[in-house]
């Protein structure tokens, strides 16, 4: 009977491998256990407005070509009372600074056409009025030194790696708003 030990010790079973057995396979997924209560009303936050670093006013410019990606970050921050404008492109980005300087940019890095290096790249060259001095979050799926280096280098203050943990993230949008 084979055993495949998988990512996060989830195990996979196969028995009567070969054509004349119908082959059953198990599925053992380990438990997440959490320190969040139980049985919430669907529609109340996971997180009280005491236990969030942010106030009501904290605003976060997102950019992230994936839909997917930029929803669930929207929901998580918002969650924690941050107000988001989710935008899909670099121009977006853009637009969205002349109309109003975000507290953080968060940033894919892997967009077609104008990629988050360019963006950072252009956000910089705008004065401080304009958003020139925006704190920014990289988000890239590469998670190495060498592309932390990079990021940091065009300009961005922190790199986070995906898949994107939210602690970490709150983490890193709170250190960059106590440090500016």
């Amino acid at each position: 009977m084979p055993n495949v030990n998988i990512v996060h010790g989830e195990k996979v079973e196969v028995e009567g491998i070969g054509e004349q057995f119908n082959p059953t396979f198990s599925v053992n997924l380990p438990l997440l256990v959490t320190n969040e209560p139980i049985g919430h009303e669907e529609n109340q936050s996971l997180v009280s407005e005491f236990d969030t670093p942010f106030n009501r006013s904290t605003q976060v410019l997102l950019v992230d070509d994936d839909l997917d990606i930029r929803d669930l970050l929207t929901f998580i921050l918002q969650d924690y009372g941050v107000q988001v404008t989710a935008v899909a492109s670099a121009q977006e980005a853009l637009d969205a600074l002349s109309n109003s300087v975000p507290d953080v940019l968060i940033s894919d890095i892997g967009m077609p056409k104008t990629d988050g290096y360019m963006l950072i790249h252009e956000v910089r060259k705008r004065s401080p009025q304009q958003g020139g001095h925006v704190p920014a979050i990289a988000l890239t799926a590469y998670a190495g030194d060498t592309n932390q280096q990079q990021a940091l280098a065009a300009g961005f203050q922190m790199h986070i790696p995906k898949p994107i943990d939210p602690d970490e993230l709150i983490k890193a949008i709170t250190d960059l708003m106590n440090a500016s």
